[in-house]
Order: C-alpha cells, then structure tokens, then sequence
C-alpha cells in the first residue's frame, strides 16, 4: 500500500462542494449589489487582538504580518468612499489548530453602509438558511441565553459568582483569571452545546467583549458591545459588529490592547493607526461581519473535521 503523503487530505466531492459554495456566496452578493474587493494579505501592520495571533514573516528584510482578516483593508475602502463590500480569501492565524482550525483558512468578510447589527443579523440568517438549508433561526441575547441555561445573568453577577458557576459546570483545572475568561469558558465549554439546532444569533455582548464594535445601553440600562455570533448546532460560524466609527476611541482600544499584551507577556504587534486614520477621515456608520467559509462547508456536507474540507492543510508539526 503506497503512502500517498502528496495527495489533498479533502476528497474531490468536497472540492466540488467547495467551489460551489464559493459560488454561491458570490453569486448572493452579487444580487444584492455588494462589491467584492481585494485586500491585502501581508502588511506591516497586525492584529492588536489579544485573543489573536498574527504570523510574522520577513519581506524585503523587515517583519511583516499574514492578515488575520481583512478588516483593516475594507474599512479603509469605506472610508474611501467604495460603499458596501465584501472580501472572500485566505486569512492567517497562529496557534490555529485542531478539528475546527487550520492556520490557513478561508474568511468572508462583508460590511453594509447605513446597517446597524441588528439588520445585517437577518442577512446573515438569510445567506445561512439559504446555503444550509435551515429554516430555524432563533435571535436572543447574551443575557437571555445565561439566564435560561445557567439562571445567571452575565452582565450583573459578580467575578466570584462567574468563577463559581464555571467551576460547578466544567471540570476546571486552573481558576480563571478574570470575569471575562470566566464568562468565555462557559459560553465555550457549556453553553454553545445547549443552543439547540438551526441557527442561534446571539446579541449585545459585554462591553468588556466589545472588540471594535460600538458599546451602547440595553433597554435595562447596561452597557452592552453591540455585537453578534451566529451559530449552528453550537459551532460558531460568525462574528459580526455595528463597527466602532469614533477614531479617538479606537486609538484608546488599540492602546489598551497593547497594554493588555505587555501585562501578559504576549507579543505586542505594531497597531494599523491608518485605520484611526480612516476613522478620523469619516467612515460611514455601518455594520460588518465575519464568517469562516470552511466550517460553513463542514456543516454543509456534514464533515467532521476541517481536513476534509481543505486541500492541503499545514503539516502537523
């Protein structure tokens, strides 16, 4: 029996599953009037994410970063005045690995001028229904979804109550280290698996959780991240914002990223100040999302990992 280590570890069923999809994507864009754009892949410039690692390479003898997303380049092209648009293309991030990971994947990215989340919310379940053929969508909040799995509200309990409930659920074996790491490990570790089928979108995050999305009161008075996931079967699949325009506040997040990295010993990356640039200029108010096109083709031909759905992932070290 040959050992076939030169082959892709996806079968041509799923390629052609693959570019069908892609297709299909386009093709819903394309009805629609979004743009496609092309942004860079490689930059001087990275994530300031501390939840996120860029891969460094030399270029012409100086470090440069493989885009984590395009985020950066389309809302320069909105600032710029290119209107609604979308990238489809190769992201890159380090430490990605496992089932649901590679370090190289495929991302769609599309934002819509004038949109707040709450509306790109239903085109993302539109675009989901429409390729997964799933007609359950259920919308509720980050608090809403505490409450009914844990009777625990997220955005009022207290650190020590978070850390006690996410060691009453999951078999831990550290503390964690802040209300935040509490909060992500139950989502991870207990709650995604209890959404139920179809498709979840949930809303108004903490504010600690914003990222670059805008931070505005709820109808009980707290200051939520308006932001959303959607989910399938308890897989994420995207990650989607009404986008933070205020350029003096984006500065004040990129720094705190930073410090939030020095204080932990991750490594600090050289921030995109022409995106505060960008926001200064005037980008218009919009709402954008992303979305991983691998797992989306896992849940649509029913793959359970996502070698199968690539070609060629990275060797495992």
């Amino acid at each position: 029996m040959s050992d076939n280590t030169w082959g892709p570890t996806a079968s041509l069923d799923a390629l052609r599953r693959r570019a069908a999809l892609l297709a299909d994507i386009r093709h819903f864009f394309a009805a629609r009037e979004v743009l496609e754009a092309d942004v860079p892949a490689i930059s001087r410039r990275a994530t300031s994410d501390p939840h996120i690692d860029s891969i460094t390479v030399d270029c012409n003898g100086a470090p440069a970063y493989l885009a984590t997303s395009p985020e950066f380049g389309l809302k320069r092209l909105l600032a710029a005045g290119l209107g609604d648009c979308y990238s489809l293309a190769k992201a890159f991030r380090q430490g990605e690995a496992g089932g649901r990971h590679n370090p190289e994947f495929t991302m769609l990215e599309w934002y819509r001028c004038g949109w707040d989340d709450r509306r790109l919310m239903g085109e993302v379940a539109e675009l989901l229904s429409g390729l997964l053929g799933i007609e359950r969508v259920q919308s509720l909040s980050y608090r809403e979804l505490f409450q009914r799995e844990l009777g625990l509200d997220p955005h009022g309990a207290t650190d020590k109550e978070l850390r006690d409930c996410a060691a009453r659920v999951i078999e831990l074996a550290f503390e964690p280290a802040d209300r935040d790491e509490s909060l992500d490990l139950l989502m991870s570790h207990h709650l995604e698996a209890r959404m139920g089928d179809g498709i979840t979108l949930l809303y108004d995050f903490p504010a600690s959780q914003a990222a670059l999305a805008k931070v505005i009161e709820d109808d009980a008075g707290t200051p939520v991240a308006r932001r959303f996931e959607a989910y399938v079967g308890g897989m994420e699949l995207a990650n989607g914002y009404w986008e933070l325009t205020d350029a003096a506040e984006q500065q004040r997040r990129f720094a705190a990223d930073h410090r939030y990295r020095e204080q932990r010993g991750l490594p600090r990356y050289p921030f995109e100040e022409r995106l505060v640039d960008a926001l200064a200029v005037g980008m218009p108010d919009c709402a954008g999302v992303a979305l991983g096109v691998d797992r989306l083709l896992m849940l649509a031909g029913g793959y359970r990992r996502i070698d199968e759905v690539i070609a060629f992932p990275i060797e495992r070290a």
